[in-house]
């Protein structure tokens, strides 16, 4: 499990998840679960169209992550934000179609695309995660608090000059962005996972913005590690469990918040009867 072979393992999915986990805070708190879904979707088929024309598969996906961005945010001016998306992904996925049958590639890098090759991350793969993981980081930091008050708030961000417009777009770019680094990686189905499971946990468990950001940086490094771990043991896919513990930390932290408002209710009954 720590060979040498895997030391490039254990970095890429420690950064991929560390930069899931922060992006996917805003992410839940923005309720923009559905945009997370779909953007690594509509970059998949960038890859196919990269390995149509012969070129590095991380340039395709950029590009139709930036597609996939522009899309969802000019057809919500006209729509609704979740009719805007399914009708982005609609367009984007109907040309990976075309791509994946205009191609002789062997389907397991397709299947490669989908559900990740962290066992197969090269160094220059690593080179390029700390770079894209490096700059979504940086624009989270950069856009915290118009972010947070936006998401909070909108009407009061508008009020106090933060564009909701502006700050929805920026969002999306960098939601954009944590997809083209992690697919290749944990691949279109997984990132979803890594984005949206700690979160949600951290977000239940955490009331405070900063901290719960933080928490979900580190369920979602822990999660990504024991995933490793169980998939070397038992031999069984690394997708499973990473999926199977994104769903238990989501209902660790329901439970923690439910638990969490039973004592503060006790507490409060019992200062009202003395």
């Amino acid at each position: 499990m720590f060979e040498d072979f895997m030391v490039n393992t254990w970095i890429a999915a420690t950064v991929v998840a560390a930069v899931a986990g922060v992006v996917g805070f805003f992410v839940v708190i923005r309720g923009a679960a559905f945009a997370a879904h779909a953007l690594p979707l509509a970059a998949f088929p960038g890859a196919a169209a990269a390995n149509l024309l012969g070129v590095n598969p991380l340039s395709g996906l950029l590009v139709f992550s930036a597609l996939g961005v522009a899309g969802i945010s000019q057809l919500a001016r006209r729509a609704r934000r979740d009719v805007a998306t399914a009708l982005s992904l609609v367009m984007l996925l109907g040309l990976g179609a075309l791509f994946l049958s205009r191609t002789t590639e062997y389907f397991q890098a397709v299947f490669a695309l989908l559900f990740g090759q962290i066992l197969g991350v090269s160094n220059a793969e690593l080179w390029s995660l700390f770079a894209l993981g490096s700059a979504s980081i940086a624009l989270i930091v950069i856009l915290f608090r118009p972010l947070l008050l936006s998401s909070v708030s909108p009407e009061l961000g508008e009020t106090m000059g933060v564009s909701a417009r502006l700050i929805e777009v920026l969002f999306l770019a960098v939601v954009g962005l944590a997809t083209a680094m992690a697919l290749p990686v944990v691949g279109a189905l997984l990132v979803f996972s890594l984005m949206v499971g700690p979160a949600s946990a951290a977000r239940a468990m955490v009331d405070r913005p900063l901290p719960a950001m933080l928490l979900s940086a580190g369920l979602a490094v822990v999660m990504v590690w024991a995933s490793i771990a169980l998939s070397f043991i038992s031999d069984w896919p690394i997708g499973f469990f990473v999926g199977a513990l994104s769903a238990i930390a989501y209902v660790a932290g329901r439970v923690w918040s439910s638990a969490s408002l039973w004592r503060r209710a006790a507490r409060s009954a019992a200062v009202g009867a003395q």
